[in-house]
C-alpha cells in the first residue's frame, strides 16, 4: 500500500513525526508557506491562533497536490487555538481524499485538539485522528501512531 504523509511544522513537531514515518516507507511532502510564521514563538502563537480561528488559509510554496499514486494519505498539523494550522486548511481545499484512507497526525503541547477533532470527523467521518503531545520532544508519542 503506497501512504504519504503531507505535514506542516511550525516547531519541529511536524518533522519528527515525518522522520518517523519515512522509516515505515511513508513518502514525505512538507507544506511551506509563501510567507514564512514568525520567528518569535509567542508572536507565532498569536498569529497562528488567529488564522486558525477564523480559517485563513495561506499561500503555499509549489504545493503539489496529486496524491492519485496513494492509498493511504496522512496529514500533520500542529493544533492552533485547537484547530489545524492555516497551511493545512490550504493543503485540504487542494486535495480529493474521496476513496482514501486518511489519518489526521495532530501535534501541540497539550496533546489535545477538540476543534480540529471535531471538523476532521465533521468532514472526514472515516478519518482517523491520532493526537500526539510535543513529539519532537517526547519520542515515546510515537507510540500512539501504532501501524
Amino acid at each position: 500500500m503506497n501512504k504519504i504523509f503531507i505535514y506542516y511544522s511550525y516547531t519541529g513537531n511536524g518533522d519528527a513525526v515525518a522522520d518517523y514515518l519515512k522509516e515505515k516507507e511513508f513518502k514525505i511532502r512538507k507544506v511551506i508557506p509563501q510567507k514564512p510564521m514568525p520567528k518569535n514563538r509567542t508572536l507565532g502563537i498569536i498569529v497562528g491562533g488567529y488564522k486558525a480561528s477564523v480559517g485563513y488559509m495561506d499561500k503555499l510554496e509549489e504545493f503539489k497536490s496529486d496524491i492519485n499514486d496513494y492509498d493511504e494519505v496522512w496529514i500533520g498539523s500542529p493544533v492552533w487555538n485547537s484547530r489545524l494550522s492555516s497551511p493545512i486548511n490550504t493543503v485540504l481545499s487542494k486535495l480529493d481524499l474521496t476513496g482514501k484512507q486518511v489519518t489526521f497526525v495532530l501535534y501541540s503541547a497539550s496533546g489535545k485538539a477538540p476543534k480540529a477533532e471535531e471538523r476532521i470527523h465533521k468532514e472526514y467521518p472515516e478519518a482517523r485522528v491520532i493526537e500526539l503531545k510535543e513529539p519532537k520532544r517526547d519520542s515515546g508519542e510515537m507510540g500512539k501512531i501504532g501501524e
